[in-house]
């Protein structure tokens, strides 16, 4: 077994590549029997089995199964087994052919050209073509995306001269496009089943219909998600397992036992408490991988509503930045399965990454003088201001105790911090469409490129009502507005360089949010299990290629 230092260096290895390259056991009564029941295996001649079941924990339940729409890490990983993209990544994160064969850009970067797969179907019959593809880059990425927008300012039109050819027309070089095609982030839903309705409403999205290699079959709300192998797949005797079954076990001590007595074979989104990482990944038959979340890059930070007057003052904010112990979190709350955050970029990504940027070190008696100096004085009880903090939980109980240290902490510098606590679908509701809180924890990723995942947080033509993952703090700079929006127009590299630490600086120095982590996410999976796309994004990955060992 690799040690947890080894485990990190791979880890910074594997990144510091990408940055240059650009059990089977159903429990009794849990299914019905003709779900439960594993279809005999054959082996195929390369090897490989084919055939049988395949359990997954996913946790927590998803608001819904497209990933590019219902905007969340478990909606992810159900979800890039049922549509494919425009291309793949390998583990270089170097594109590879998926629904697009083939692709050319034009020398001055103002077209893309997309040869399309011919004879791909949706998993209702009718055939995938370019106009699926128009319709989903101009109604769903572009529109209701949290990083759509971003992602794509520079593309104006799409074209689709035939059925199987798509030319995306750009003002000019686009490098962040060339990150975002896989399958969940670039969504293609099918334009005969979402054209003339609201993608964020569509009905579909909860019996998702697909290109990929599993089709949907059933979703039995707290219990589980079935899908089934797709017969029309067009990558010929894929995919190998008849079907999956997503487990929903909501308790991370059951999901350690479901592990260990192989009643699950797969689990991703830290299944596990962060305490029993290291005793799990000591079971011979477990593999702990701590790579395959990568391109994700989650951050871990602390939100202020900026429509509440207290947090339009800077020094309030300051204050909150110096009160909190962000080293501490790292080390007691995560167990190390965490450093600390000195930007919104992540430190491993060292081509936009800027070094020596102000940081807020850990000092309660600041924290006190610049609320002092805000009018916040304290009451008779010792308290100077009383707040809701909104925390998720149902990513595992180390963001409630997150949440519960940074009670204390605050609660030392007179700030009195109620928690309310939310399920996931409840979260997104009152974060993202009623915008009812004061301060809130959560994380978001990062992604490889800080125009995908960092900027959809900072600006404001990102604050969109009913989109999860957006601009819920209503953060709104006109300066800021100007570096990311040069960050989305310029083509030169170097010049697109300074935009990024621009934007660094000012998240930093204005405060527009408190970085706290940058999160090792972790996960579990059996050792019969073969086949998975190893790499930076193996979680987020179509399990086409999986078969399990006898």
């Amino acid at each position: 077994m690799k040690s947890a230092d080894s485990l990190h260096l791979s880890r910074r290895r594997l990144l510091e590549m990408m940055a240059i390259s650009g059990g089977a056991l159903a429990a009794s009564g849990f299914l019905p029997s003709a779900i439960a029941a594993q279809v005999a295996s054959q082996s195929a001649g390369d090897g490989v089995i084919k055939g049988g079941t395949l359990f997954a924990n996913v946790t927590p339940e998803p608001a819904g199964l497209v990933a590019g729409i219902n905007i969340s890490s478990p909606a992810v990983v159900v979800s890039s087994s049922i549509f494919d993209g425009l291309v793949t990544y390998d583990k270089d994160y170097q594109p590879q052919p998926q629904l697009a064969e083939s692709w050319e850009q034009s020398e001055d970067g103002k077209s893309i050209t997309f040869h399309l797969r011919k004879g791909v179907k949706w998993h209702d019959g009718h055939p995938f073509t370019s106009a699926d593809v128009e319709w989903s880059i101009l109604n769903v990425v572009k529109k209701t995306h949290p990083r759509g927008a971003s992602n794509f300012a520079k593309v104006t039109s799409v074209e689709t001269p035939d059925d199987h050819t798509v030319i995306l027309r750009l003002t000019g070089p686009a490098p962040v496009i060339w990150s975002v095609l896989f399958g969940t982030e670039t969504q293609i839903v099918p334009k005969h089943l979402y054209e003339g309705t609201n993608p964020l409403t569509n009905p579909w999205n909860v019996k998702p219909i697909g290109t990929g290699a599993f089709k949907f079959k059933e979703w039995v709300r707290g219990s589980h998600i079935v899908l089934e192998r797709n017969e029309d797949y067009w990558d010929s005797g894929k995919p190998n397992l008849d079907r999956i079954i997503f487990k929903m076990l909501p308790d991370a001590g059951a999901r350690s036992v479901a592990l260990e007595s192989n009643e699950i074979q797969f689990a991703a989104n830290n299944p596990v408490a962060e305490s029993d990482v290291a005793r799990l990944a000591a079971n011979p038959n477990l593999v702990l991988d701590t790579v395959g979340w990568q391109v994700p890059a989650p951050i871990f930070f602390f939100d202020f509503n900026f429509r509440r007057k207290t947090f339009q003052d800077i020094r309030v904010r300051q204050a909150f930045a110096h009160a909190i112990d962000r080293k501490g979190l790292a080390d007691i709350v995560w167990y190390g399965l965490a450093d600390v955050a000195e930007s919104c970029v992540p430190s491993f990504q060292k081509q936009f990454f800027k070094p020596s940027l102000p940081q807020h070190e850990f000092s309660p008696e600041k924290a006190e003088k610049l609320l002092d100096d805000a009018g916040l004085k304290r009451g008779p009880d010792g308290v100077r201001l009383r707040i809701n903090h909104i925390t998720e939980v149902s990513y595992g109980q180390v963001y409630l105790r997150a949440a519960e240290y940074m009670q204390q902490q605050l609660k030392k510098v007179g700030i009195e911090m109620e928690l309310i606590n939310l399920e996931l679908a409840a979260m997104i509701r009152r974060l993202f469409s009623d915008y009812d809180f004061d301060t809130v924890s959560q994380w978001y990723s990062a992604y490889p490129d800080p125009q995908i995942g960092v900027t959809r947080r900072f600006w404001s033509k990102n604050i969109k009502p009913g989109t999860p993952s957006s601009n819920d703090s209503g953060y709104s700079n006109p300066e800021m507005d100007r570096i990311i929006e040069g960050i989305q127009q310029e083509g030169d590299v170097e010049k697109r360089k300074q935009y990024i630490w621009q934007m660094q600086e000012l998240v930093q120095t204005d405060v527009a949010s408190i970085n706290l982590l940058e999160l090792k996410f972790f996960g579990f999976y059996s050792k019969k299990l073969q086949g998975l796309r190893k790499g930076p994004m193996l979680f987020y990955s179509t399990l086409a290629d999986a078969w399990l060992e006898k």
